[in-house]
C-alpha cells in the first residue's frame, strides 16, 4: 500500500491526526508539571520529550502553536522551572485525563487524582506517583517556521529515580521503572528490553 502526500492532505482531520501521529512509532509518555507565580499548578501529558545533549544535560519537547492559551508554555515562561515525570503502568489512565482541555485555574493534578510533590525546594511540582522525575530550568525556545510549533529546551537540574535501576555504565533500566510508551494519540504500551548491544565502532 502506498499513500502519497495528496491522499494524506485529503484525509478527515482526526483520521489524519491519528495516522500521522502513529508514523513515528513508540514515543515516551511524560507528564510535565508547572505552576504560575500565583501558585496555580498545571499538569499536561506530552509524548514529544527528546534528548538534546548530555553536557550540559538538556532535554526538549514540542508544544503546539500558541493560537490558544497554552498553560504549560505560559507557566514555564513565567517561572522558568518545570518537571518531567515518567508515566508508569499504574497511572497511565489518570495521566491521560490531563490531556483534556481544562480551564485556566483548574489543576489537572486534582482532576486526575495525582499528587503534587515538592522536592528539595525545587520551584515546580513533581508527580509523586511517578518513579522517574526530572526537574528542569528553561533555556531557550525555537519556533518552527513550518507549522508554528514551539520547541522548548531545558537543562536538567534534578533527577529522582530508584537507585537500583541505574546500570554500571550509567544507563537507566527504563523497563524496571515500568515507564509507558505511547503510539499515536491514545495508545499506551508496556516496554520490554529486547537486547543491549555494545557501542558500535567502524570496522
Amino acid at each position: 500500500m502506498q499513500i502519497d502526500n495528496q491522499k494524506i492532505l485529503k484525509m478527515e482531520k482526526y483520521y489524519r491526526a491519528n495516522f500521522i501521529n502513529s508514523l513515528s512509532g513508540f514515543k515516551s509518555a511524560s507528564l510535565i508539571g508547572t505552576k504560575d507565580n500565583q501558585g496555580n499548578t498545571n499538569l499536561a501529558l506530552f509524548s514529544s520529550v527528546i534528548h538534546v545533549g548530555a553536557n550540559p544535560p538538556l532535554l526538549g519537547f514540542l508544544l503546539r502553536p500558541n493560537s490558544v492559551p497554552r498553560h504549560t508554555y505560559n507557566n514555564i515562561k513565567e517561572t522558568e522551572f518545570y518537571t518531567i515525570n515518567h508515566i508508569n503502568y499504574d497511572i497511565y489512565k489518570s495521566a491521560h485525563i490531563t490531556s483534556a482541555n481544562f480551564d485556566e485555574g483548574i489543576s489537572e493534578f486534582s482532576k486526575a487524582s495525582l499528587t503534587e510533590e515538592y522536592l528539595d525546594e525545587f520551584d515546580a511540582p513533581f508527580v509523586k506517583e511517578s518513579k522517574i522525575k526530572l526537574g528542569l530550568k528553561f533555556i531557550e525556545e525555537v519556533e518552527l517556521k513550518a507549522n508554528k510549533t514551539i520547541f522548548i529546551v531545558g537543562e536538567v537540574k534534578k533527577v529522582y529515580l530508584p537507585e537500583n535501576i541505574i546500570e554500571d555504565d550509567g544507563s537507566i533500566k527504563i523497563e524496571s521503572a515500568e515507564s509507558c510508551a505511547i503510539s499515536g494519540l491514545y495508545s499506551y504500551h508496556k516496554t520490554e528490553l529486547l537486547d543491549k548491544l555494545e557501542y558500535a565502532r567502524p570496522f
